[in-house]
């Protein structure tokens, strides 16, 4: 079984020294242009990952991600009003 996981993204200032968020978890994605990384951590260890990476000089915030909070799942309420405009 697979653990949980959570999602942060961590807003930088030196992306060459932020390639030593590895050690906190599965570095996902890392912006050169507006210098944050996307960090996927294990649940459990977060609090303690948390306190770490925030005391790391080239950390400037720590953000947690919505994205296992946002429903993916539709449904069609509303009549298709796209067939109205066919030629």
């Amino acid at each position: 079984m697979l653990p949980d996981r959570t999602g942060f993204i961590v807003w930088v200032s030196d992306l060459k020294a932020a390639r030593a968020l590895e050690r906190f978890g599965t570095v996902h994605y890392m912006s050169r242009k507006l210098h944050y990384v996307v960090l996927y951590m294990n649940a459990e260890r977060v609090e303690d990952s948390l306190k770490q990476m925030n005391r790391q000089s080239y950390v400037r915030k720590v953000e947690r991600s919505y994205r296992t909070e946002i429903k993916t799942e539709y449904s069609k309420d509303s009549e298709d009003k796209t067939r109205f405009y066919n030629v």
